[in-house]
Formats: C-alpha cells, structure tokens, sequence
C-alpha cells in the first residue's frame, strides 16, 4: 500500500511529528510512504516541498492583502499533482492545508477527478469555517449556516483590510464536498461533534486521538534543573506552549497565578523563538526545547502541569506530561477536558485562577505520586502511538476494500 501525506510542515512541531510518525509506522508494516509539505525543511525521506520559499512567501502577502487564503501557490501546486500522478498512492491523507502554500481549487479539483480514497484529519476548525482555525473564545458559530462578517479578521490567518470569510465560505464549502470517497477524522470526540455540525457532516467522521511516544515521553530522572536555570529548592509549575507573546491570554493568566503561589513555586514557560522578558521572579521562560528526551525531563521534573489554553482540538502537551507521570490542570474548554482521565489531574471552569492554585495545593498535599501511575496508565489506553497509528492505517485498508 502507498499513502501520501500532506501537511504545512514535515517532522517539525505537533501536526508534522505526527506525520513522520505515520510514515515510519506505515514503513513498519511495509507499506509506503510519501510526504508533500509546504513550510521549512525536512530531513525525511520521501518527501516532497510544495511550492518555493518565494512563491510561498508571495502567498502570505498577497492571503494578507487580499484576505484570501488558499487562492496562490498555482505553480506548486500544479507541481504538487504531477508528484502525486507519479507516485500513484493509493490513499491520499489530508492534514493541515492552511499555511500559505496550496491552491485549494486546483488540489480539490484533482482530488475530486482522481476518486481515490482520501483521509483528512482535523487538527483545528479551519476546514469548515470561512476563514478562523478556533472560534469558542470568541463565540462565533457563524459556520454551522454561513460565515460573513468575521469577528477575528486580523486573527490568524490574518487580513489586513478585507472580509473575504463569506467567498471564501462558500469556495470551502464547494471544493471540499466535492470528493466522493472522503473520511473526516477529527482528533478529538470535541471536534467530532463540532464537524458533526458543518458542511462536512455529509462524510464518515471517525475521531482518532493524537498519539503520544511512550518511549521519549516517560518518567526521566534526567536532572536539567541547572541547563535551564530552574530553581533546585522549588516545587515547579509548567506551562507549555508552541508560542508565546506578551498580549497572549494564556501568559497574562500565568502572570495572575504568580501572585497567588506559595513562595516554595516556581512557573517555568517552555516554547516559543523568542525568550520573554520582564516576567515576575517567580516565573521563567525556556524558548523552545528541540530535544524531545530534555522536553520530557521538562515534564518529569515538574509538580503539576497547567494547561490555560481555552482553544485546544487534543492538546498534545497535555498528554506528554501525563505520560511523564505528572497531573495536569486544564480549563473547561473544548477538547482540553477529555484528554484528564480520572485521577490523572483536575478541570476547572475557563478564568478561574482560584480553582487552579487550590488544585495545585490538593496536588502538592497528595504528591505527585499519587497521580504518576494513572496518568501514564491513561495515556497508554487512549493515545499510544502503536495503538492509534494502527487505527489510522486500519482506515486506509477498509476504504481501499469497501
């Protein structure tokens, strides 16, 4: 069997380390296995890059301008279909498409003409709205009838001037619904019932989990307290991030939480390029962490891990710090509550802060211990890598046999 994936990036950050971890599971089990991507680089294999820098940075101005994205990139993605005529999959898997370096029309106009099996997983709302990757922070559910008017127009994927979420609605709508054999898989049973709602309610929707590498991610007694200035004498709080910024929600709720902690507590931030400044003594930030072995002793090392995010399709990060043994506390918002099995950590309702310090004391009063087991245990049922890569792969053959 041959699998195509296509996705924003290859092997880098959440969605392209998924891929990667598909393709050599699909090389376990001797199948192949390609990858088209559109940003950065990659040292993977059998991979293919959409679109020049160039063209794909002339995409992001012009998305900017115009307030359309998805319209450029023609070139690369003509090139793009040539790739896939030569390769011949037989399934086609469908990740992130936003990011400035695909034609949609062109992509889905082939899609639709070749009728082969196609997957799509869904690691955000960008497929079924006009314009937005999240809407529930801001309580717009336009989408489930038409969007028009957008209320986060200088929100990713931003928009310097124009409204185009209503065109670009209904272009979604139509090329998107144009693939006879298609599978929605949304990772998250939140997002499931959200796509249950939208225009892509007409196809199978089969939610599988994001899957953890409980291999790297475990229980480490790697001391990393002095190569990144972590406190040796103080119980650690974690917070992680792909990005922050000093406008972001989620790190102004951590500033609050630094003057509600006990004077033992330490808020460590890991991620993002560029290292925070000005942050309260009780707080640092290490910018990102390549390392997956050093990220987990990240995990292992702190007392609780604090998720304050109120927009998350599986929250990955979440789960890495269960399967390295420690609690987590998470809003209750989106899918972030699914992902806390019972005894692993706490939710609590989106904006209460007193709810989280009290929480952290029950752990710390209980120890992280009491927590470690069921945590790992939790991960292991529900996002082992062997277990879901299998149901993915266990996809493709019944839409290759049906």
């Amino acid at each position: 069997m041959k699998v195509l994936l296509i996705n924003s990036v290859c092997g880098y950050g959440s969605t392209g380390s998924l891929c990667t971890d598909l393709a050599y599971a699909l090389q376990k089990q001797g199948h192949e296995c390609y990858i088209a991507y559109g940003q950065l680089s990659t040292d993977f294999e059998n991979s293919f890059k959409i679109g020049s820098v160039l063209e794909n940075h002339i995409h992001n101005v012009c998305s900017r301008i115009t307030g359309k994205q998805g319209y450029f990139t023609k070139n690369g993605t003509r090139k793009l279909i040539s790739y896939i005529e030569t390769v011949n999959p037989d399934v086609i898997h469908l990740h992130n498409l936003h990011g400035n370096y695909l034609n949609l029309k062109i992509l889905f106009n082939y899609l639709a003409s070749a009728n082969k099996p196609v997957v799509w997983t869904l690691h955000d709302c960008w497929a079924f709205t006009g314009k937005c990757a999240h809407y529930t922070d801001i309580g717009c559910y336009k989408w489930q009838t038409h969007c028009n008017h957008c209320p986060q127009l200088k929100k990713y994927p931003p928009s310097i001037i124009f409204d185009r979420s209503s065109v670009m609605f209904e272009d979604k709508k139509k090329w998107f619904t144009s693939i006879k054999n298609l599978t929605i898989v949304p990772v998250s049973n939140w997002l499931s019932g959200e796509v249950k709602q939208s225009f892509l309610a007409k196809y199978p929707i089969i939610p599988i989990y994001n899957w953890i590498d409980q291999t790297i991610f475990k229980p480490t007694d790697l001391n990393i307290r002095k190569k990144f200035g972590i406190d040796e004498n103080k119980s650690i709080i974690l917070g992680v991030s792909a990005g922050w910024s000093a406008n972001d929600y989620k790190l102004q709720e951590f500033i609050r939480l630094s003057q509600l902690i006990a004077e033992d507590i330490q808020i460590v931030l890991v991620g993002g390029k560029n290292k925070l400044e000005s942050l309260p003594e009780n707080m640092i930030h290490i910018p990102y962490v390549s390392s997956k072995t050093e990220l987990a002793g990240i995990y292992t090392t702190a007392g609780v891990y604090v998720h304050l995010s109120v927009e998350d399709t599986f929250g990955k990060v979440i789960a890495e710090a269960m399967s390295c043994g420690t609690p987590a506390i998470v809003y209750n918002s989106t899918a972030c509550p699914e992902i806390i099995g019972e005894g692993c950590g706490y939710v609590v309702e989106k904006g209460d802060i007193d709810g989280i310090v009290r929480n952290i004391c029950r752990i710390k009063a209980n120890g992280k211990t009491s927590y470690a087991d069921q945590s790992i245990s939790h991960v292991q049922d529900n996002f082992d890598i062997n277990r879901n890569t299998t149901k993915t792969i266990e996809l493709y053959k019944s839409m290759l046999n049906s």
